[in-house]
């Protein structure tokens, strides 16, 4: 886990009837490069706001996206299954890929900006820059890039949804991680003993705001990008403080 205290609560599980899906057809038109060093330094942070990916339980199996596939840091915490594209080869273009069978799931935890090397990660390009632990599960490092099939797929986490708190008591910054099936959060609405339930808003990428002041017990619903919704009472219990790491309840399928 991360350097935080982490309190591990038994909450209640109460799903929406609303189920959607996302789409988990096979798009060919993907490409991978890497960053960072060998042993995955330079990568464990990012734009989705993971203070650190590893003690997070992302591990290295994560991507910084491009900005189609970005959107803005909607896209944070969505799993997507890779695998290398066959081409035909030429005097420009080589296999790197050590299979075409073999597959990985990451997790979109960071941007890969516009301008980048090469322009991969340029507009409408669907692209993934992988830590070099990562790329090296699919393709030959000396590569560089290589072509690849992708898809969006559940995410698999262990134990509940996590909340770190983060702000001031007039402006809440809660991380939302370790979401379970479509990962992607789209909707989450806090409240305390003594309030209603309030909407919070994206700061960027999984941090949430709320500008309401909040003690004691905290409780949310969280919604993700295929419709499901799940409420965890007392999720943050009585007590909290800044920094701190908690867990609730997770996405059930």
């Amino acid at each position: 886990m991360s350097k935080f205290a982490v309190v591990v609560l038994l909450v209640a599980l109460v799903p929406t009837l609303c189920f959607g899906a996302f789409d988990t057809t096979w798009k060919d038109d993907g490409h991978i490069t890497f960053y960072g060093s060998p042993n995955g330094g330079g990568t464990q942070g990012g734009a989705c706001g993971y203070q650190n990916t590893v003690s997070l339980g992302y591990g290295y199996m994560t991507a910084a996206l491009s900005t189609t596939l970005f959107q803005g840091g909607a896209a944070c915490g969505a799993c997507f299954e890779l695998k290398c594209k066959f081409i035909k080869e030429t005097n420009s273009a080589k296999n790197w890929c050590y299979s075409y069978s073999k597959s990985i799931v990451i997790t979109a935890t960071n941007l890969c900006p516009p301008g980048s090397t090469g322009g991969w990660c340029n507009p409408p390009r669907h692209h993934f820059d992988l830590p070099m632990p990562a790329f090296n599960t699919l393709a030959k490092q000396v590569g560089g890039v290589a072509p690849v099939l992708f898809r969006r797929v559940p995410c698999q986490r262990k134990g509940g949804i996590r909340f770190t708190v983060g702000g001031n008591p007039w402006f809440f910054m809660i991380l939302i991680h370790n979401v379970g099936g479509a990962g992607d959060i789209t909707k989450v609405m806090i409240k305390c003993p003594y309030t209603p339930w309030y909407p919070m808003y994206r700061n960027w990428g999984s941090l949430w705001t709320v500008r309401t002041q909040m003690r004691g017990s905290l409780s949310f619903q969280i919604t993700t990008s295929d419709g499901r919704t799940v409420t965890t009472n007392n999720a943050v219990g009585n007590g909290w403080k800044f920094g701190q790491t908690w867990e609730g309840a997770q996405m059930t399928y």
